[in-house]
Parts: C-alpha cells; structure tokens; sequence
C-alpha cells in the first residue's frame, strides 16, 4: 500500500471530496506507475482517478462504526512522534 494515502474513515470534521479525490490519486499513480501520465494516457488516467474517487466515496458514506470520531489534530501529533521516533528530531 502506498505511505502516502491517508486512512480517510471516521474523522471529525468529515473527510472532504478533496481528500478522497488527492488519495484517489495517490493510489492511480501507484498503480500505473505514472506520476505524470503522458497526453496518450492522460484521458485514461483521469478517469480511472474519477472512478476511484467515487467508489471511495460510497464505501465512505456506507461504513458504520461505533468508535468515536478520530482527531486530525491528535491523529497528526501521532504520526509527527511516529516520524520523530523514526528518523530523529
């Protein structure tokens, strides 16, 4: 799994259509192996990032849970200790 796409369920506020679409992209670039999809492949590139974000987004709106909602901000000091505890101050 790609480090850089964030886990998106259960946050307080909500998670936005921005965030689904940029983890969406994370993920097609992943996939493909494309950070930057050539003009030939770029219409099959954006739609398969439309496609991802969609299904994301009903997954997202579908998922029940009886957790409270996470923090951004504590999820955030989390991974910076995480990060500090990895690779130094």
């Amino acid at each position: 799994m790609c480090r850089n796409i964030k886990m998106l369920f259960n946050f307080n506020p909500p998670v936005t259509d921005e965030e689904i679409h940029a983890a969406s992209l994370q993920f097609v670039r992943k996939i493909s192996g494309f950070n930057k999809p050539s003009k030939a492949n770029e219409s099959s590139f954006l739609a398969a990032v439309d496609e991802v974000a969609a299904a994301s987004a009903r997954l997202l709106s579908a998922l029940e849970t009886n957790a409270p909602a996470r923090s951004r901000e504590d999820e955030a000091a989390k991974a910076r200790l995480r990060n500090a505890e990895r690779f130094g101050a």
